[in-house]
């Protein structure tokens, strides 16, 4: 299994407010969309996949009318 630093934000819906909850763990898996998709396995979920310039995974999840997102770097 690969281990990643995954950081995990929820964004505020509140305009007034542009803070957001921000989760730092460290994990193991091979699939990483999985990983992601597991934690909303009941709610509708709509899911964006990038990878960014520093090769991190990246995951855009909208569920539950909030926004959030999980990036996912090999360590």
């Amino acid at each position: 299994m690969k281990r990643y630093e995954m950081i995990w934000e929820i964004f505020n819906n509140c305009s007034g407010n542009q803070m957001r909850d921000v989760h730092i763990e460290e994990i193991e898996t091979d699939d990483p969309e999985t990983y992601v998709l597991s934690k909303f396995k009941d709610a509708p979920t709509a899911c964006e996949f990038e990878t960014a310039s520093d090769g991190s995974l990246v995951f855009n999840i909208s569920s539950h009318g909030m926004r959030q997102r999980f990036s996912f770097t090999e360590i």
